[in-house]
């Protein structure tokens, strides 16, 4: 996992603007360059929005992964769901999951988490059949995922696999904004001085806030439509319309 980190910042430090941000257009265009994986030169040569487009006209993506456990080096995707969206409109009908044959052993703690189990992946395609539909789902659009870190390591680390390149990708993570929403310093010395703990940024628990419906978690897809209801709901909230692409992705 950190080498995977330390790949990563490597590569997007050459890359970052005066403010400290990775300037993703610059990015992009680099990778597209040196990329040589077909389905991945196409991904970065789409391009990305400039971090001034406004969060209303962006084109997103919510992305949602299970995994046979935490740690990509030894772990690997089990299960992909994803929702294509903005912060007007949810496209179901474009959504897509896919199971798939994990790479790694499956773990009965995983099983009990996900619910996935040895007969559900005994047909199921591999990793590798589903690499361009995968990236075709993703290209020109932001991913919005909620702990990002869980997509963007455990994608890094099946690709470099498969075909021996990493990808890079800007995000939205809804769990940061959450954090960035409901634990306001104000909000935590209040909390520390009546002696309660932080609030939880957990999906079910931040869709609560927002008065949204439970989902059972879990499931890839649906995981990928609650992230997706979420982050219209933090939008509606808390963010103006005229909100900048580039104050909310990382």
């Amino acid at each position: 996992m950190f080498y995977l980190a330390r790949k990563q910042f490597a590569g997007q430090a050459h890359a970052m603007s005066q403010g400290g941000q990775v300037d993703w257009s610059s990015r992009f265009a680099l990778l597209a360059k040196t990329s040589k994986y077909p389905a991945l030169k196409a991904f970065y040569e789409q391009g990305v929005v400039p971090p001034s487009t406004l969060i209303t006209d962006v084109p997103m993506v919510a992305l949602d992964f299970e995994t046979t456990g935490l740690n990509p080096k030894q772990d690997s995707i089990i299960s992909i769901g994803l929702v294509p969206m903005s912060t007007s409109r949810i496209r179901c009908n474009a959504a897509r999951h896919w199971i798939i044959k994990p790479e790694t052993r499956l773990h009965s703690s995983s099983v009990v988490v996900h619910g996935i189990t040895h007969s559900a992946v005994a047909d199921a395609p591999d990793f590798s059949t589903l690499i361009d539909k995968l990236l075709g789902c993703l290209q020109g659009k932001i991913v919005v995922a909620h702990h990002s870190p869980i997509e963007q390591r455990f994608l890094y680390a099946a690709l470099r696999r498969h075909i021996h390149e990493g990808i890079e990708f800007p995000v939205i993570d809804t769990m940061a904004l959450e954090a960035r929403f409901a634990r306001t310093i104000r909000q935590n010395l209040w909390r520390s001085l009546l002696g309660r703990q932080a609030e939880s940024i957990r999906l079910a628990d931040s869709r609560t806030r927002y008065h949204l419906p439970y989902y059972r978690q879990h499931n890839a897809l649906t995981d990928a439509l609650a992230c997706a209801e979420l982050l219209q709901a933090q939008c509606a909230t808390n963010l103006p319309s005229d909100t900048p692409i580039g104050t909310i992705w990382s």
